[in-house]
């Protein structure tokens, strides 16, 4: 059978290797053309901005803006419309052409820096694609630090939409996208390259933390609404905290309602959103139930980021994306960073809309960030050290389709009554409204927020390091069996590894993109494993005996 695209950067690829007709996610072949292409011209595109670093020059704001936008744009599940993806290759081709000039010694650039857009494109996009690069091994850690960056790309996307800039991390971030077009490169340095982004997916990660928490707060414990009122409303998906800001400053007044959907819902643990009346709750579970959840709402949708799931037609017309999302036929709210974006279309059209089916009842609580958890560090430590809390184990990463994600939830369930779930990301959807009780009114679910902010569990982590007086952060009672999905929990995985983290379980499959040769390093050096069953993981992370417990 012929091969139309090669895909294989999220969980879900075909048969864990690789989507070769169509993708799994919905994406069509010309479509994972444009954005290999558009990899392809950035990473040109960073070399020459990495050269002209190594010049001494200065790269303007907006050129690494463009970078990182470019790189969120081609994340699983973001962009799906090719015209707004070939729109952002004819912007990065003309910045390549402006900038190189300048560059002193053109001979030293890669191909990609050099190319000018003339010939067809997708003849070249299929040369540049993943397979261009022959040999597995090579390939395999190439994309990983691709997928890493990406990661870090989104990361760094959202603290810029808040006016915060990390000039250390733009230049890493250019510098490493250029370095996976360097064939001199030796496995053993593409490794070391892989070390050093998770360094920087650290620096990303506490650059938003740093954005979000001047912003609007340091989450605090939150008990959300998961009903509906009898007002119109808005949906807001996705990850972006601004673009709920001005949707939430925008409908004040208006009679219509604002909630939250899978990665949103940590907005409500912000202090700075809390003074909206029209903030009403969270709708809805993880993203891959957006088909049926986004019908019973009624009401328009705003994609603020990726986790788009093609719509069906009888709610396409009430989908809007915004930023680095996009799907055909979907309006689109311009606006770049440090603009006011106008919610105005989605307003007028709530307000011809019924109010939201109500799906669910009751309440979840989260906003367990570090800052919160830290303020209840003595009570956490005397119950470690009483033995009310045996374990922590860490659940963080994305949720997804596959049946074999029941796994968390009867992971869950299972786990011992004096274990402590540690949680971000929309993987928390699987066990967040069970009825998993408290220890000593320490809630068994501590849900720091979204997936970004896995930033928290480390900085918790290595508080109660301090605290227990550890040398190695690995003699913590803690356990890692986190869930994956597209690639910011690839730089999520690769900041825990950086931060000397071992023995991380990762499902429900390891990624299709490690070779047998890089998964050997990373089991050999990391203790990276997969996840087994119920019993016999539970009986790994706690002993035969107590695993019934």
């Amino acid at each position: 059978m012929e091969r139309k695209m090669f895909c294989y950067q999220c969980q879900e690829t075909a048969g864990c290797t690789g989507c070769t007709l169509s993708g799994v996610c919905g994406k069509k072949p010309d479509v994972a053309a444009m954005q290999d292409l558009l990899v392809y011209v950035t990473k040109g595109l960073s070399a020459v901005t990495t050269a002209l670093r190594e010049q001494g020059a200065e790269i303007p704001a907006d050129v690494n803006h463009l970078i990182t936008l470019n790189l969120f744009t081609t994340i699983t599940n973001a962009n799906f419309d090719k015209e707004a993806i070939e729109s952002r290759i004819r912007m990065t081709l003309s910045e390549t052409q402006r900038l190189l000039p300048q560059v002193e010694n053109q001979a030293a650039l890669p191909a990609a820096a050099l190319w000018d857009g003339s010939e067809n494109w997708e003849a070249k996009a299929a040369q540049v694609g993943v397979l261009a690069t022959e040999n597995e091994d090579i390939r395999s850690l190439r994309e990983l630090i691709t997928y890493g960056l990406k990661g870090l790309s989104a990361y760094s996307k959202h603290a810029n939409a808040l006016l915060q800039d990390n000039a250390a991390v733009d230049a890493f971030l250019q510098r490493a996208l250029a370095a996976t077009l360097d064939d001199s490169l030796t496995a053993e340095e593409l490794i070391a390259l892989t070390m050093e982004t998770g360094k920087y997916g650290v620096e990303g990660m506490a650059l938003l933390d740093q954005a979000n928490t001047t912003a609007y707060g340091n989450p605090e414990i939150t008990k959300v609404s998961i009903g509906v009122g009898k007002n119109p409303g808005i949906l807001v998906s996705g990850h972006d905290l601004r673009d709920l800001e001005m949707l939430l400053q925008q409908t004040q007044g208006t009679g219509v309602d604002v909630y939250t959907h899978s990665e949103m819902l940590p907005a409500h643990y912000y202090p700075a959103f809390k003074k909206y009346p029209n903030f009403v709750g969270n709708y809805g579970n993880a993203w891959w139930k957006q088909k049926e959840e986004f019908e019973s709402f009624n009401g328009p949708i705003l994609m603020t980021t990726n986790c788009i799931v093609p719509p069906k037609d009888s709610y396409k017309d009430r989908l809007y994306t915004t930023g680095a999302a996009g799907y055909p036929g979907c309006k689109h709210i311009p606006g770049g960073i440090g603009e006011e974006k106008d919610f105005s279309a989605l307003i007028a059209q709530a307000k011809t809309c019924p109010p939201p089916q109500e799906i669910e009842q009751g309440e979840i609580t989260g906003g367990f960030a570090h800052a919160q958890v830290l303020a209840l560090a003595d009570k956490i430590v005397d119950a470690v050290k009483s033995g009310a809390i045996r374990k922590f184990v860490v659940m963080a990463g994305c949720d997804g389709r596959a049946k074999s994600r029941d796994y968390y939830t009867e992971f869950a369930k299972a786990l011992p009554k004096d274990a402590v779930i540690l949680t971000a990301g929309c993987a928390k959807y699987k066990y967040n409204k069970l009825p998993l009780g408290d220890i000593g009114g320490i809630p068994r679910v501590l849900d720091a927020g979204q997936c970004n902010d896995s930033y928290s569990l480390a900085v918790i982590a290595l508080k109660l390091k301090e605290v227990f007086g550890l040398a190695d952060i690995n003699d913590l009672p803690i356990v890692y069996n986190i869930a994956w999905y597209e690639q910011k929990a690839v730089i999520v995985l690769l900041a825990l590894l950086y931060l000397g983290v071992k023995n991380i379980h990762l499902g429900p499959t390891l990624p299709a993109f490690l070779s047998p040769n890089v998964a050997k390093v990373l089991v050999d050096t990391f203790g990276i494993a997969g996840i087994g069953t119920v019993e016999s993981d539970l009986a790994l992370f706690f002993g035969d005996s107590e695993a019934s417990r």
